[in-house]
């Protein structure tokens, strides 16, 4: 959990405005949900790994003898705690409001989440998510709205050339299912393909082995993954999918896959990227428990690991409300793409210092520090110091750009205004 001095906190809100600013224009709306959550929601066995860093929060009014005879517990010691992520939220929100909102409900969620990670570079205790789901809509539609306006919010950042890596989590079932994994060894089999990009083929081969996976099985899945493939390029559409499965995918999983791509292109119709910046991955996992369909990862050439991810997650709302209802979301990583971000952009209105020495009547400060603010323009006081080089150093480093001497009996508005750089 960090704190973030003047400067860092405002590059984050600018960065904010934008991604903001993006979705409002696709038709998002925004909502607001509480921080804590019912414990019991939060441990429901659809939130992966991410519930075992949940932080609980304490039942009021136990007293020793209680916590000593609930210590094996958590769930006796708890009542509530700090959300992990949004979608959890929103799956109850929507439950709660549905009849004030509309069939298809578009959502923006930008706000903290917190989760006893262990503190390291990317990896935060506390940190901000920016999530846009769309709730209602079964149909292609949905993945292709968000994808659009995720890639348009990256765009805007000066972030373009951005892909996204696309699968199903219906196609690694169907998958799973022709290589002859049984159902109850297929959530560690998925545990183990995800590991596929770091620890490659041999890897994966020996952690299923030592697993204790079906031997029929896994020689199946190796044979697949060391067949022989050509190079040629072929943009994404349903040759590349199919090419990437095995025979035995439903035809209406790959359909699916093929809609969201002539959706996008239909979107971004000049885009660079050749064909279409969707990449189908047979392989992306994603591991949280809640997935039912569609899954997507958002990538950039300027960094290894994902910028974010998200996926269609049907049977959530469903817990909740007691009836199906079709949910897909993106959520953008975004304390990793504030680092990517340069801050040459944070001031877009003039942002002024003052220097005024001791003598200089408060009334003169004040109303010539009112005429700049009623221009549009950001204003600080500063009495000067011995050290005047150090003090508009640290103007700059706050993100003023300019200033200004101001001596007793000056005239609001014909001050000297000099830039700091």
């Amino acid at each position: 959990m960090r704190d973030f001095l003047p400067a860092d906190k405002a590059r984050r809100e600018r960065v904010l405005a934008v991604i903001r600013g993006r979705y409002r224009a696709h038709g998002f709306d925004e909502i607001e949900t509480p921080v804590v959550e019912d414990y019991e929601r939060l441990h429901a066995g659809i939130g992966g790994d991410n519930e075992k860093l949940a932080f609980n929060i304490l039942k009021r009014g136990l007293d020793a003898d209680a916590v000593r005879a609930a210590a094996d517990d958590p769930a006796a010691l708890s009542d509530l705690g700090l959300r992990y992520d949004l979608t959890v939220p929103l799956a109850r929100f929507y439950a709660t409001h549905r009849a004030e909102l509309p069939s298809v409900f578009r959502a923006i969620q930008i706000a903290p989440v917190w989760r006893a990670e262990r503190p390291q570079k990317g990896r935060y205790r506390q940190f901000v998510q920016c999530d846009i789901d769309i709730i209602g809509d079964a149909s292609a539609r949905a993945e292709a709205e968000l994808i659009v306006a995720t890639l348009d919010a990256l765009d805007a950042l000066g972030l373009d050339g951005a892909t996204v890596r696309i699968n199903d989590r219906r196609a690694l079932d169907a998958m799973l299912d022709v290589f002859g994994f049984p159902p109850a060894e297929r959530p560690g089999v998925l545990i183990t393909i995800d590991k596929l990009d770091k620890v490659g083929a041999d890897g994966v081969e020996a952690e299923l082995r030592e697993r204790g996976a079906t031997a029929s099985a896994v020689d199946a899945f190796t044979a697949f993954l060391r067949r022989p493939q050509t190079l040629e390029y072929r943009p994404y559409g349903e040759g590349q999918i199919r090419k990437a499965l095995p025979a035995g995918v439903p035809d209406e999983v790959v359909a699916h896959l093929v809609g969201v791509g002539r959706a996008v292109a239909a979107a971004r119709p000049v885009d660079p990227i050749p064909g279409i910046p969707l990449v189908f991955d047979p392989f992306l996992v994603r591991g949280m428990g809640y997935y039912t369909g569609t899954i997507f990862e958002l990538a950039h050439p300027s960094v290894t690991y994902s910028l974010g991810g998200g996926g269609r997650y049907d049977g959530m709302i469903g817990r909740f409300l007691g009836q199906e209802v079709p949910a897909v979301g993106f959520s953008i990583g975004f304390e990793r793409i504030v680092d990517l971000v340069g801050g040459g952009a944070d001031a877009e209105a003039p942002a002024i210092v003052l220097v005024h020495d001791r003598d200089v009547p408060v009334a003169e400060l004040v109303a010539h520090k009112a005429a700049l603010v009623a221009g549009g323009a950001r204003v600080r006081l500063e009495q000067r110091t011995k050290n005047l080089k150090g003090l508009l150093e640290r103007a700059a480093s706050d993100g003023y750009t300019a200033f200004a001497v101001v001596a007793a009996g000056a005239v609001p508005g014909a001050l000297e205004i000099k830039p700091l750089s």
